[in-house]
């Protein structure tokens, strides 16, 4: 079983992509590819993703049953921790500390 899932990826990307596999949602496509479609697959992914960011994972034959990689900018990172691929979490760039919908007694 192979998962890709995209955004904002090129729509030449995304026709590309359609071609092995079936997409889903928008952005998400399903497949059962051989490993050398699934290589020329992130190939293709690694050239066109430009301003976007794609994950891909697949069924394996290892301790957790699936393995992933990800391109492009993304709060979350694989790491490897003692053999498992554990994904960690960045903050947000800029935290809303002062939401839009607060609204002084005054303005009424």
């Amino acid at each position: 079983m192979l998962v890709i899932v995209t955004e904002n990826v090129p729509p030449r990307l995304r026709g590309r992509l359609a071609v092995y596999l079936i997409e889903v949602r928008a952005g998400v496509y399903l497949g059962d590819t051989s490993r050398r479609v699934r290589e020329m697959l992130w190939e293709e992914i690694e050239q066109e993703c430009t301003e976007g960011n794609v994950v891909m994972a697949w069924s394996t034959n290892s301790e957790l049953g699936y393995n992933f990689i990800t391109i492009g900018p993304n709060r979350r990172l694989p790491v490897d921790f003692d053999g498992l691929t554990l994904v960690s979490f960045f903050p947000p760039n800029e935290p809303d500390e002062f939401p839009d919908a607060a609204v002084s007694s005054d303005e009424f």
